[in-house]
């Protein structure tokens, strides 16, 4: 019987003992005699024992006629699911710790402790343990990035943010995989990280990223090439303007670019285009006005001078505030008051 089934003959007489497989009869000798439905029997248990079922269960699928699997099977889904996630993680964490080049088991150790400490309830336990730990310089830029990702509190991602920075390559590609993760903070992570990363990688990607559907995305992503002087930015640069999404950052950062590449009548005229685009909320004409202020040039200048006798008064007085601290001599600063959305 054990070799038709392939379990040992221990396991044969455990069955018998709790009744879950019993011999139909005993030979002269006393020995166990099973039949043809004992055989049946058996391979039903170890079917059911397969699928991860306890005993109890076992018995109770094959003896109470009212049993409903269905219940039960779900019951296991969910632990096998608990259970693969348990074994990914670890597996994860052998890849992290291989990653690390270990050349001896304190250096193990040290990585293992390292790696669980990230995993701290406490928040200052992990920027401490970021700051502090010799290793950290060995931890897979890709574990760190997974790690910032995940992190919700400001300290601590800075951290990480900075350990990342130890790293040559940043790992751009888990940043560039989470600008599409379903969580809206995850993808807002991720392209402030990838902004921070200074490497041409990361600059293809976010100028990738100012498609994304995400305003949150395009607009950080705009931001961090303006501040890295591409033009590919000007155009969702003007668009937060309008919007009213950090649009005194957004016209500075043009100001900026206007500077450095010589183009301050040319985003003038875009800035007029956008101020005569029919149906242009009041709010916006607003914002694009104070824009001006930003761009040095005769365009700006003549805009001005002309936005200082429009139709709204709101945009009269910016107008006329901006022109005349330009042409007063004195230092340009912006209206204290931000113009409303």
């Amino acid at each position: 019987m054990a070799q038709h089934a392939g379990i040992s003959t221990r396991m044969l007489r455990h069955y018998d003992a709790i009744g879950l497989v019993s011999p139909s009869g005993r030979t002269s000798g006393g020995y166990r005699a099973y039949s043809p439905d004992d055989l049946r029997r058996l391979f039903q248990v170890e079917c059911l024992r397969s699928l991860g079922l306890p005993l109890g269960d076992v018995r109770s699928a094959l003896d109470d006629p009212t049993f409903a699997p269905s219940a039960l099977v779900d019951r296991l889904i969910g632990s096998t699911q608990e259970r693969v996630a348990r074994e990914q993680e670890l597996l994860a964490r052998l890849r992290e710790v291989r990653a690390s080049e270990p050349a001896a088991w304190t250096d193990v150790l040290g990585m293992v402790a390292l790696l669980r400490g990230l995993d701290h309830g406490q928040p200052a336990h992990r920027q401490q343990l970021l700051l502090t730990a010799p290793d950290v310089a060995r931890v897979p830029a890709a574990s760190l990035a997974e790690a910032l990702l995940a992190e919700d509190d400001p300290n601590v991602a800075g951290a990480l943010q900075w350990a990342l920075g130890r790293h040559e390559d940043g790992a751009v590609h888990v940043l560039v995989a989470a600008l599409d993760a379903p969580d809206r903070e995850v993808r807002r992570r991720a392209v402030r990280a990838l902004v921070r990363v200074p490497t041409d990688e990361a600059t293809a990607a976010l100028t990738h990223s100012l498609d994304h559907p995400d305003e949150d995305v395009r607009g950080r992503a705009a931001l961090g090439l303006g501040a890295r002087g591409e033009e590919a930015a000007v155009t969702e640069l003007l668009r937060m303007v309008v919007r009213g999404d950090d649009d005194v950052e957004a016209a500075e950062v043009l100001g900026a670019l206007a500077g450095r590449h010589g183009s301050a009548d040319r985003l003038a005229r875009a800035v007029d285009d956008e101020l005569r685009r029919p149906g242009a909320p009041a709010a916006a004409r607003a914002r694009l006005t104070q824009a001006l202020a930003e761009l040095d040039g005769a365009g700006a200048m003549d805009l001005l001078t002309a936005l200082t006798a429009d139709a709204d008064p709101h945009v009269r007085r910016i107008a006329t505030y901006c022109l005349s601290a330009r042409t007063g001599g004195a230092r340009r600063t912006r209206p204290e008051r931000r113009t409303p959305r």
